[in-house]
């Protein structure tokens, strides 16, 4: 008997473990005057290839946008800066490279695909992060999209020209 709830109690606790190679994350547009309003989530995976961000979202400007994971998990208006999920800090960059060159370069470890968002406002299409190997890398930080797309360099406009943050999610 004793042996036999050791043993559920066994597949229990690895039955979690072996859960914990995703999370969703819940994310809202966010705005200067108005609440976050909830749009989905994004599903992160952990994948030999890296971490695959999985969106399924609702309510977004169509086209590309600029797609990152943030230094901290607050996507609160920032105190200094008035601008929506400015709390969120900068671009993660363990690193301190202090450059911005894309998924496959060698600048912020945050950088991530260009999110495409179809006409109908939808994003589904999964995105891979070839340099982020585990969630434990990201955890605490935000996901941000921003209103414009991403060139992946610093010129002509710092951090891509994504400009503005308009939907972040905790993770």
């Amino acid at each position: 008997m004793k042996r036999r709830i050791l043993l559920g109690l066994f597949g229990v606790m690895t039955a979690g473990i072996a859960q914990a190679d995703s999370i969703s994350v819940p994310m809202s547009l966010m705005s200067l005057v108005k609440a976050p309003i909830p749009i989905g989530t994004i599903t992160i995976k952990e994948t030999p290839d890296g971490l695959l961000f999985t969106p399924d979202l609702k309510l977004l400007p169509s086209g590309p946008h600029g797609f990152h994971v943030h230094d901290s998990g607050n996507c609160a208006t920032g105190s200094r800066v008035k601008s929506p999920a400015m709390a969120a800090g900068g671009h993660m960059d363990p690193g301190q490279t202090l450059k911005h060159s894309g998924p496959n370069g060698r600048g912020h470890l945050g950088d991530l695909p260009l999110m495409l968002v179809s006409p109908q406002g939808t994003a589904s299409e999964p995105l891979l992060a070839p340099r982020l190997k585990q969630l434990k890398q990201i955890k605490g930080r935000a996901l941000i999209i921003h209103a414009g797309s991403d060139n992946y360099a610093d010129t002509p406009v710092k951090y891509g020209g994504g400009s503005s943050r308009i939907a972040c999610g905790a993770i």
